[in-house]
């Protein structure tokens, strides 16, 4: 009976998980928005090129690239202006005609939660009124970006809150344009809250209905990018957020998977979530989810703690980061290297695998690892037995762990 007690506590626990910034409170359940653009029956019916519109729903995006790659300059602007809520959505679609499209429905919106989406320079790379709203937007140059990134929110995201008066690195505008300035020139960054979030801590935030719905528009959403000749993007996945990448990541286009201050991603390793991007995970030691159990049971939870070492994720050190909000705040450790791996360069300090960093002793090491026992461990190299491994790194047998170290 007290097992039993411990498990259904837990289960009661983990309808507390994922909140994206505002904590432990109750809520709403949410009907996910699916389906294609607004507009799209008109789209169908159209046969002002003379032939049927490829269809937003069906039409993979790189269909999609395909059919406006054949049209004129002038065709693509008649599309446009007939049907700026299809052309703006469309994922495939040129990224350019996509802002043009995006300004003309948001100009022609007189929803008073999206006015300040309408700003003058905004690059709004898609944008839905439907419901709470879905938006997307763009820091950076997306067409000459070597790198891009898109980060992925978790509850309590929608457009009519995306412009929200919170801390500069806590909504998600404010995730983007961090990570962007933080990783410099040559990289782009996309803040994407082209789902439906929970709305609070609930049943919602504790299931996978609205992850599915999400994980589906975010690949969709990733293939579009690829699709218009982008690069495939590194994507940061934050809280119920990393619940849609951990769905999506098997078909999702992305060299790496960042989650922070995540649930779980309803797989029971990295190797689970069967992508060949590269799988990192964060969290800071003042975040609430902590608090929350990593179980998974008739459809509650979502499983595994991602910074777990079993899990199998890189670990991105996080001790500065405060809060479940504070992962991109400028200054931390976690922003560093957040900002590394959206430039593609080599991980910083304390980023490392723990399947690296337990190596057991006598391990043959890297050629650039430090490699004899009761050695002193340089922050990135490989630990054998005995070592002394700095803070934040995964430690190996009898290795000597300051406090604060990742667990």
């Amino acid at each position: 009976m007290r097992r039993y007690a411990r498990t259904l506590v837990a289960f009661v626990l983990a309808a507390g998980v994922a909140a994206g910034t505002t904590g432990w409170v109750s809520g709403n359940a949410q009907q996910a928005l699916t389906g294609p653009p607004p507009g799209s029956a008109q789209w169908r019916a159209d046969r002002v090129l003379g032939a049927e519109l490829p269809d937003p729903e069906h039409t993979a995006p790189a269909g999609v690239a395909r059919f406006f790659a054949r049209l004129s300059t002038a065709e693509q602007h008649l599309l446009l202006v007939r049907h700026p809520s299809v052309v703006g959505n469309l994922d495939g679609a040129p990224l350019e005609l996509r802002y043009r499209a995006n300004s003309l429905a948001l100009a022609a919106e007189d929803d008073p939660r999206y006015r300040s989406l309408a700003a003058p320079g905004r690059q709004i790379l898609a944008f839905d009124p439907r419901g709470r709203g879905q938006v997307a937007e763009v820091f950076g140059d997306l067409r000459t970006a070597r790198r891009v990134s898109v980060v992925v929110p978790g509850s309590d995201n929608d457009a009519g809150t995306f412009d929200r008066r919170v801390a500069a690195h806590g909504a998600p505008p404010g995730m983007a344009r961090t990570l962007h300035t933080a990783a410099g020139p040559g990289t782009a960054v996309v803040a994407w809250v082209g789902y439906t979030t929970p709305v609070g801590v609930g049943i919602d935030a504790a299931t996978g209905s609205l992850a599915e719905a999400g994980a589906e528009r975010l690949t969709r959403f990733a293939q579009g990018l690829t699709a218009d000749g982008l690069p495939e993007p590194a994507v940061f996945c934050h809280s119920y957020g990393s619940v849609v990448c951990g769905i999506a990541a098997h078909r999702l286009p992305a060299t790496d998977l960042v989650v922070l201050g995540s649930p779980g991603m309803r797989a029971d390793d990295a190797a689970g979530l069967r992508t060949k991007a590269r799988v990192w995970a964060a969290k800071d030691p003042t975040d609430w989810i902590d608090r929350v159990p990593n179980v998974r049971f008739a459809g509650l939870g979502h499983g595994t703690d991602p910074t777990d070492p079993a899990f199998g994720a890189r670990r991105v050190p996080a001790d500065e980061a405060r809060g479940h909000a504070g992962y991109f705040a400028p200054g931390t450790d976690s922003l560093r290297a957040f900002a590394a791996i959206a430039r593609g360069t080599a991980p910083p300090e304390g980023a490392r695998s723990p399947a690296d960093a337990q190596a057991p002793a006598n391990a043959q090491p890297p050629a650039d690892a430090q490699t004899s026992a009761n050695a002193t461990v340089p922050a990135g190299a490989q630990a054998s037995a005995n070592a002394t491994v700095p803070a934040g790194a995964q430690t190996s047998a009898n290795a000597t762990v300051p406090e604060g170290a990742a667990r």
